[in-house]
């Protein structure tokens, strides 16, 4: 894991700090950072996949986790049969060290796992629980052959959202309160072409932010590869981030007025997961154009539909406020 507190003064990007919404570098993970900074965890999928989790070294030894100078990849098991009475489909899901509250969350996608039977997710947990205690903020998710991203939070009861708010993307749920509406959550649908799946993958993916903060809520942005309006301070990695008027409205906002962000929110644990059928892409599936039969069996019988069930990542950068 890399810090950035020493390219502070040297950096191009550097602003003169008199607001809150002032961002400096805390931790980074590239490549190797990941093996490291991260729990592979073992324990049975929560959302009821089928998944079998498995640890750091029986990943890394079926080549389902490995890094380079430059990027990290999770993968799914593409090259096997699972019988009916195995826990599932050999995957991934990791869980962060540290912990963060107060942020601003950079990553740097290439690729993300697509196909039918996958439900992969990056977001973040609140690490004392349990949950929903907490809360729980969706930053990419999808299933089976979803084209948009999907940004939500889950939490205790008392927190919802207005439908129409500063975001550009259209919210599909307003209740975030997880013991109702099945768990669904308070979730957007982000507007912007490319945010999730294949679409994603084939224009080479790109950059999600997060942010939250008890003054301003929980944002959550997206520019894929090639978008010209992409942040430099995102773009590159600085090691200070100011919030600019030109960034525009958030693909989802998620503002404190009807959801009390200091009995709801506290600090979270980052995880990136691959899990499979479920709750959500197993009850999604029979309407996904993904075929006959049931997800489950799909996710057994047919091992090079995973293929490109796969995370590659470029970057991952933590920010704090600047006190």
């Amino acid at each position: 894991m890399h810090t950035g507190y020493a390219l502070f003064a040297l950096s191009p990007f550097y602003y003169f700090v008199t607001t809150s919404a002032h961002f400096i570098l805390k931790d980074t993970f590239i490549g190797q950072d990941f093996m490291h900074g991260f729990n592979w965890e073992t324990f049975d999928d929560p959302t009821h996949g089928r998944v079998n989790f498995v640890n750091q070294s029986v990943a890394v030894q079926a080549n389902l986790s490995f890094a380079s100078a430059t990027s990290f990849i999770m993968r799914a098991d593409d090259l096997n049969v699972v019988p009916p009475s195995a826990r599932g489909r050999n995957s991934v899901r990791i869980t962060s060290h540290n912990s963060y509250a107060d942020s601003m969350i950079v990553v740097d996608v290439k690729h993300i796992p697509e196909g039918c039977g996958t439900w992969p997710a990056f977001w973040t947990l609140s690490k004392a629980g349990p949950w929903p205690q907490g809360g729980e903020i969706d930053i990419i998710e999808g299933a089976n052959s979803q084209p948009q991203n999907m940004a939500s939070l889950h939490t205790t009861s008392g927190c919802s959202v207005a439908q129409n708010r500063s975001q550009t993307g259209l919210a599909v749920s307003t209740a975030c309160d997880a013991s109702v509406n099945n768990n669904q959550g308070c979730g957007t649908s982000f507007s912007k072409p490319g945010s999730y799946g294949s679409q994603f993958n084939i224009m080479g993916g790109g950059w999600y932010v997060m942010q939250r903060t008890a003054q301003d809520g929980i944002s959550v942005y997206f520019w894929s590869r090639n978008d010209a309006r992409v942040p430099a301070v995102v773009k590159y990695g600085a090691p200070l981030i100011v919030l600019d008027p030109t960034w525009g409205a958030p693909e989802a906002y998620f503002p404190k007025d009807s959801c009390d962000y200091s009995t709801h929110f506290d600090a979270h644990q980052i995880i990136f997961d691959l899990t499979f059928c479920g709750d959500w892409a197993g009850n999604t599936f029979a309407s996904s154009n993904c075929g006959k039969g049931t997800c489950e069996d799909f996710v057994n019988t047919n091992p090079k539909a995973f293929v490109n069930a796969y995370w590659e990542i470029d970057s991952l950068r933590v920010y704090t406020p600047l006190l």
